[in-house]
């Protein structure tokens, strides 16, 4: 016989029993309006370059790229983010192609432009694919990133692609004070409209192997690292201190890199300062949710739709995926 006196009134199960209820009560819930993709561009045409440790992602020539694009906007996603991956005789220690007005990242911001104007296009601020050594900054002879030496080239590069067309500059780097100073060039440049993405919270994080293969810095940058610039998986409160110090330089948004080792900084990113605040879900971790897919070990979609779930909870406004464009499709075919 059972005791319903006993019982609990408030039951939480109640509401998980039908799914339109469960729909009903959500607290968050994915978009594409959410997805950024990134696209990996390279010189020539018509070419389509398989990257062996990021299954289903390609290198693509611009005309490519634009198409690769329109397909991702037409399904809804609002934004793209280009990195290049530039032929080594263009790598230099003074990373000068970085600000080049006929470069490649300029001509495929303009293809992009011209084509899809209503497409949100981000370009990568930083020097690592342009750097014969594979580090974010110039060095000096023993080898030591110049703070402030890089800075000057970051402006350069990031007025050039401001030329070009760019809708929102993501410096990358994490070299000290370039937000302000790539700011103030803005205004100086008529070109306050453009909005800065800043990577506030950039760990020094193992994940990103499968990107340098993919920019092409994973060799020149060999066994050295870049644990004197981005910050130590080991600090939380050092990556408030950076966000709240490219804030007020003028960030318009902040990102949290890596995405999911790191959810604890986006929701603190989120909370302490109510900013746009977007994460990065990288290579790595593309990679591994990619390759437990192919043998069988997890069901891809379910998987990767948690992941997203687990940035939004965070606190997370965007998501930079390579995903992306799946994702989109799933949402579209449901």
């Amino acid at each position: 016989m059972l005791i319903t006196s006993c019982y609990p009134l408030r039951r939480l199960r109640r509401i998980r029993q039908q799914p339109f209820a469960r729909r009903l009560v959500a607290e968050h819930q994915l978009t594409v309006n959410d997805l950024i993709y990134p696209l990996f561009v390279l010189e020539g045409q018509n070419i389509r370059e398989p990257i062996p440790s990021l299954p289903a992602i390609e290198r693509l020539s611009i005309d490519h790229l634009v198409k690769e694009a329109q397909g991702c906007h037409a399904l809804g996603i609002q934004a793209v983010a280009l990195f290049p991956c530039i032929a080594a005789d263009k790598k230099t220690l003074d990373a000068k192609e970085a600000y080049n007005d006929s470069g490649l990242i300029p001509r495929a911001i303009r293809a992009l432009k011209e084509a899809i104007p209503s497409l949100g296009v981000i370009a990568d601020i930083a020097l690592d694919p342009y750097t014969s050594h594979g580090q974010d900054g110039i060095t000096d002879r023993n080898g030591m990133i110049l703070n402030d030496q890089t800075v000057d080239v970051l402006v350069k590069q990031a007025l050039c692609c401001a030329r070009a067309g760019v809708d929102i500059l993501a410096p990358s780097d994490m070299m000290d004070g370039r937000i302000g100073v790539i700011r103030r060039a803005l205004e100086e440049n008529t070109f306050s409209e453009v909005m800065i993405l800043a990577y506030c919270a950039k760990y020094a994080s193992s994940f990103y192997g499968p990107f340098r293969e993919a920019v092409g810095s994973k060799g020149a940058l060999g066994k050295a690292d870049k644990f004197s610039y981005q910050v130590s998986p080991s600090n939380g409160d050092e990556g408030l201190h950076e966000a709240a110090l490219d804030i007020q330089e003028g960030a318009d948004m902040v990102m949290v890199k890596p995405g999911l080792p790191y959810l604890d900084m986006v929701y603190r990113v989120k909370s302490q300062f109510l900013m746009p605040t977007f994460v990065y879900q990288v290579s790595g971790e593309y990679a591994m949710l990619k390759a437990a897919s192919q043998h069988g070990w997890i069901d891809e979609k379910a998987c990767v739709m948690e992941t997203m779930l687990g940035f939004k909870r965070a606190g997370a406004d965007a998501i930079i995926t390579y995903y992306a464009h799946q994702i989109a499709q799933w949402l579209h075919d449901e």
